[in-house]
């Protein structure tokens, strides 16, 4: 259909002789047009959420057997101008192993009192959820240790998965990015490119945050699958 056709079968056309008179109906008809459309959600503006987010868990310097289970989510959301949106940030109360061992509290600085006045999984990540708040993210972790993590706590608590799906590695990306095969540790990888680690290393927030400033550095080169 060509635009004149579309603006004379429009009822706030009509043909007067001034240009200005022809603007401003079809302004007004588009404008009609586009209200109805949206009101049917037939328009709809898609912003994506990249979550960029870091997990830390019950942990043992000796290999023990023991289920890990995730005591802190710390979490960056970003949007497709680049803006960090917001944060989260909620300590866990593990259920199978409740006491943190010495070696977890010296490597993550959490205390066993914020694990003990935390909830549980169930209640923190629908709360996790709840934050992002919309079906159009990806979550985005330096390595797939995150994604497993999450998986084995869901599964732990007859929770469902399918939400880790949108899922990308920053730390594989990065190395192809680079052109290597090596893999480089958070720590090292702010290191390469100038970035100062602030905040506490082993700590989800800050890892999450100083994570942040990588995926930002690159913005343009992540592959979504």
């Amino acid at each position: 259909m060509s635009l004149f056709i579309f603006f004379s079968s429009c009822p706030f056309f009509e043909r007067k002789s001034s240009i200005e008179s022809y603007i401003f109906s079809g302004i007004s008809c588009f404008s009609a047009v586009y209200k109805q459309l949206n009101a049917r959600n037939i328009i709809k503006k898609i912003t994506m959420k990249y979550i960029v987010l870091d997990l830390e868990a019950t942990c043992w310097q000796e290999k023990t057997g023991k289920q890990n289970e995730i005591i802190e989510i710390g979490a960056v959301a970003i949007d497709e101008d680049r803006e960090v949106l917001d944060e989260f940030n909620a300590f866990v109360r593990p259920t199978l192993h409740p006491t943190l061992s010495t070696f977890c509290t010296e490597l993550t600085s959490i205390q066993q009192h914020d694990v003990d006045q935390a909830d549980t999984f169930p209640t923190v990540i629908t709360q996790f959820w709840d934050w992002i708040a919309t079906k159009d993210y990806y979550l985005c972790s330096w390595g797939h240790y995150d994604r497993i993590q999450f998986k084995n706590d869901c599964e732990l608590h007859d929770l469902d998965t399918k939400w880790l799906v949108p899922h990308i590695s920053l730390k594989h990306q990065y190395s192809e990015i680079k052109f290597t095969r090596k893999r480089f540790g958070m720590k090292r990888a702010l290191q390469r490119e100038g970035f100062s680690l602030d905040g506490t290393h082993h700590r989800g927030i800050d890892d999450a945050r100083n994570i942040s400033k990588l995926f930002l550095m690159y913005f343009d080169f992540w592959i979504y699958t």
